[in-house]
């Protein structure tokens, strides 16, 4: 692949890199992006922070939504990027991966050196203990209390949710946190909801520490990530992109590839490490 050879260069000559990811890794195992090759929303905007602690009814409808999508993110496996970014982490080349996903699947396929900027979907937190548990667990309890809901089907949506539409979601039945009869709410970060101080530091540490940038299926239209560049950038570390189609940082990067980013990212492995 000949159109990787400047990503090959430009990693040879910054071998320490953060990597920033974005919803481009997993597309190919079956969890849908939020934007297109512009920049814009596919579909309507996710679920907002205030929106959900404030009305029953949004939330009930999340849940449902969630419970029926839950089985697209429950099957998913590690894409070609996922793989990619493990081994090439394994000798050195990754300081620090920071993803924008919520899937948990760098880490499954292998990555330790892992920061899950917007949380992880497989947990639950509750939001008046801070108890956690595990997102499996509350889809059986969802499915027990929601007999009639466990048969239907509907397109996936990002982030395990789904596009279902026209039902009277006031009936869903959404259960409590069992320590202390609590909100329970997914442990992601939604829209309104600010990204945790020490995941934003324990990133721009690493940063401190790497040679460059490269971010990988990701258009950073979101703040959260974006600043990550512009960070690097403001310290004269440059920034590499892998991504289909325009990104926010386009001004600001030193390269930019065009590519479907698992097959990219597999001959930069292929070419770094053989």
């Amino acid at each position: 692949m000949h159109e990787i050879t400047p990503l090959v260069e430009f990693v040879r000559r910054h071998p320490r890199l953060l990597v920033l990811t974005g919803a481009g890794c997993s597309t190919q195992a079956g969890i849908p992006d939020y934007r297109d090759a512009d920049g814009a929303w596919k579909r309507s905007a996710p679920m907002r922070f205030q929106l959900f602690v404030g009305d029953d009814v949004a939330r009930r409808r999340y849940w449902a939504r969630s419970m029926v999508g839950w089985r697209t993110m429950a099957h998913a496996r590690p894409t070609s990027a996922h793989h990619a970014l493990a081994r090439l982490e394994a000798v050195g080349h990754v300081r620090l991966l920071v993803t924008q996903n919520v899937d948990g699947l760098h880490n499954r396929a292998g990555s330790n050196r892992v920061i899950d900027l917007h949380g992880r979907i497989d947990t639950v937190c509750c939001l008046d203990c801070g108890q956690r548990t595990g997102r499996r667990d509350l889809q059986d309890d969802l499915l027990h209390r929601n007999p009639s809901w466990a048969t239907l089907d509907a397109l996936s949506a990002p982030d395990g949710d789904a596009d279902l539409e026209g039902l009277e979601f006031a009936q869903f039945d959404v259960p409590a946190c069992s320590a202390c009869g609590g909100m329970l709410k997914p442990d992601v970060v939604f829209f309104g909801e600010n990204v945790p101080r020490d995941r934003v530091a324990d990133v721009r540490s690493a940063l401190a520490e790497s040679d460059a940038v490269l971010v990988a299926g990701s258009s950073l239209m979101v703040y959260s990530g974006f600043r990550f560049v512009e960070d690097a950038v403001a310290v004269g570390k440059p920034v590499a992109a892998v991504n289909m189609g325009r990104t926010r940082a386009d001004p600001l990067l030193a390269l930019k590839l065009e590519h479907e980013v698992g097959a990219a990212l597999e001959a930069l492995a292929a070419a770094l490490i053989g």
